[in-house]
């Protein structure tokens, strides 16, 4: 099979070298292979960054095909995901193509997420890989529920303080 070759200088290189299991090198882009269980396309991602040739897509594509499939538990890890994420994301990147507000805002939320993916790009071992993806998930949980939690609380204790404070008299 032939390599493919760059259609210009925004066509996005493969940084990892290959596809996946369940996935062909087809233009420049992994994609499912017919008949391959899994995998599929990055729907919500491509539609935020609007098109499947988007650097950031080709990278999401890369750490799923050339890393996280390439490992038993990270097969197992993305059989689980892809139930989740396909049950839910036709029906968000519908609406994000309807409303450009909207696919601002997910573009904005799935950024982070998608730099935090690139410590993925280290890992070269399954017990790596299941480290880093570790990593990453409680980094994120961290980064998207954990710290607007504690804002929002912060915000609450200081609103109330304040409030306590304005009904007494010296």
């Amino acid at each position: 099979m032939e390599e493919p070759e760059a259609a210009g200088p925004d066509t996005a290189k493969q940084e990892f070298g290959k596809c996946g299991e369940g996935t062909e090198l087809v233009d420049g882009t992994c994609e499912l292979a017919d008949g391959a269980p899994g995998g599929g396309s990055c729907l919500i991602a491509t539609a935020a960054y609007g098109s499947e040739m988007a650097p950031q897509v080709q990278f999401l594509r890369e750490i799923r095909d050339g890393k996280v499939m390439g490992t038993a538990s990270g097969a197992a890890f993305m059989s689980g995901f892809n139930q989740a994420y396909y049950s839910f994301s036709p029906h968000v990147a519908d609406y994000q193509r309807e409303n450009p507000a909207f696919n601002e805002a997910v573009r904005v939320a799935i950024t982070p997420l998608v730099a935090s993916l690139g410590l993925m790009a280290m890992a070269d071992t399954e017990q790596e890989i299941l480290g880093y993806g570790i990593a990453v998930i409680l980094a994120n949980v961290g980064m998207y529920f954990v710290a607007p939690t504690m804002a929002a609380y912060g915000v609450v204790l200081a609103r109330n303080k304040t409030r306590a404070g304005c009904g007494s008299s010296s």
